[in-house]
């Protein structure tokens, strides 16, 4: 469940505000793909109603409420000779609480699919019944939650608008190959961190915060171009790799160009802070692509190795864009590192879930394809020091790798536990990343980010 407030101004003293869009953002931004979105009024003059947004028709609902509770009638409430501990600037407004009586201060909306339901001329308003005031409600979302998408003028789309402008003003041979990536999909969840992050703080701004997600995306994917070719893995994503489909330069010559490019953006946004939170991550992932290559002279290598690796080439970039987001949003440092922490943890939970991918037929690509490119994986790493397994195994890993070895090392993986223990250890890590958001106020976000570290390690893609 997620809890919020959702504040505005009124500037009539009667006036309904219509809130739709805002409910449709808060739905939206949480992830609830099923459930309600329950609503209660924190003012005794403020009522919630349903109707249609047709200004004839709400100018009669105004008329209708004067004629039954007019203003001066001679309430009671009003007679503050009569009345004890009245405020110096209590107004005469007994009315308004006469006519509230005649709305609800509550109000419960369906989600399905993701979406508000609603007709198609059904509107959703909060109604000012003695204005103009500053005004809340309290809502909660409650059902089943999946990856979030982000709040308001900060959603994916624009994302996705940022990403297509980019790569539109970009020479055709560096970003035919970049859009090819980026179109064919992927998680989206770095982005997905940087924009929901961007929210903590008492500073939002939706444009530069798709500005930065965007060249954090744009990084991922010149870090998966330069992978593939170290890898010389032929497709990813069901689509041909730069340097299987371009050629190995024309690989490095995209990954470098994007680099830069996405470095260029981030230092134009024109927080010092948040450019050298990516720079360290930038340089964290290139000094852990050497140790990645220098380890597999030692495959399959050992636990601190793996971690060592996988806290530069993975976790990371989650951590950068959790702690850039917060940082652009001028989050407190408690904040900031809190959540620096939480995106680490996600991010080597994250590809511990990936290493477990590689041995599961319904994920769509070739079973044993880390085997085959010799690739560190926590998976191999267990099942090579298992005491029944372990000696096969290191004997096929230190040999040629055809398809009967890659197959048989696969299926010693699967039998020896080493699946279960990988799995064991990532959810591990994703609690520890939920306990780093136990601390720390984050105005309703804490139930969105501990759903998307759960969908971080719950898959089998």
């Amino acid at each position: 469940m997620v809890g919020k407030r959702l504040r505005f101004e009124s500037k009539n003293p009667t006036e309904f505000v219509d809130i739709t869009d805002r409910l449709r953002d808060e739905v939206r931004w949480s992830g609830l793909q099923i459930g309600r979105v329950h609503l209660q009024s924190l003012h005794t003059t403020l009522g919630i109603a349903i109707n249609e947004n047709e200004p004839l028709l709400l100018r009669d609902f105004e008329r209708l409420l004067e004629r039954l509770a007019p203003v001066g009638a001679g309430y009671q409430h009003d007679d503050f000779a009569r009345r004890f501990d009245i405020a110096l600037d209590e107004p005469e407004n007994g009315h308004a609480h006469c006519r509230q009586l005649l709305l609800t201060g509550f109000a419960t909306l369906l989600v399905e699919d993701g979406e508000l339901v609603l007709g198609r001329w059904q509107s959703v308003f909060a109604v000012e019944l003695d204005g103009p005031r500053h005004r809340q409600l309290a809502i909660q979302l409650d059902g089943q939650f999946g990856p979030p998408r982000a709040k308001g003028a900060g959603s994916t789309e624009l994302v996705d608008l940022e990403l297509s402008r980019q790569l539109m003003v970009d020479p055709e041979p560096v970003s035919a190959p970049m859009r090819r990536l980026v179109e064919a999909g992927g998680k989206r969840l770095r982005p997905t961190l940087v924009q929901l992050t961007a929210g903590v703080g008492p500073r939002t701004e939706p444009l530069r915060a798709a500005s930065l997600a965007a060249a954090v995306e744009l990084l991922h994917n010149a870090t998966l171009i330069h992978d593939d070719y170290v890898d010389e893995s032929t497709h990813r994503r069901g689509r041909p790799t730069v340097a299987a489909a371009e050629g190995p330069e024309r690989a490095v010559a995209v990954g470098d160009y994007y680099f830069a490019k996405a470095t260029r953006l981030i230092a134009e946004i024109g927080n010092r802070s948040v450019t050298s939170t990516i720079a360290e991550a930038l340089e964290a992932i290139c000094a852990s692509q050497i140790d990645d290559v220098a380890l597999r002279g030692a495959f399959p290598g050992d636990h601190d190795s793996y971690l060592r690796v996988v806290r530069g080439k993975t976790a990371a970039l989650f951590a950068a864009a959790c702690a850039s987001g917060a940082l652009l949003s001028e989050a407190s440092p408690e904040i900031v590192d809190a959540l620096r922490r939480y995106g680490d943890l996600v991010g080597v939970a994250f590809q511990m879930t990936d290493d477990m991918v590689d041995f599961s037929p319904s994920s769509g690509k070739p079973v044993g394809l880390d085997i085959r490119q010799r690739v560190l994986s926590l998976p191999l790493i267990y099942a090579a020091e298992d005491r029944e397994v372990g000696p096969e195994v290191r004997r096929l890993l230190a040999g040629t790798l055809g398809d009967e070895e890659v197959g048989r090392v696969a299926e010693l993986v699967t039998t020896s536990g080493a699946l279960e223990r990988v799995k064991g250890e990532a959810h591990a890590l994703v609690d520890a990343a939920v306990h780093e958001l136990e601390t720390i106020e984050l105005d309703g976000l804490r139930p969105i980010l501990i759903s998307l570290a759960r969908s971080a390690v719950d898959r089998n893609a």
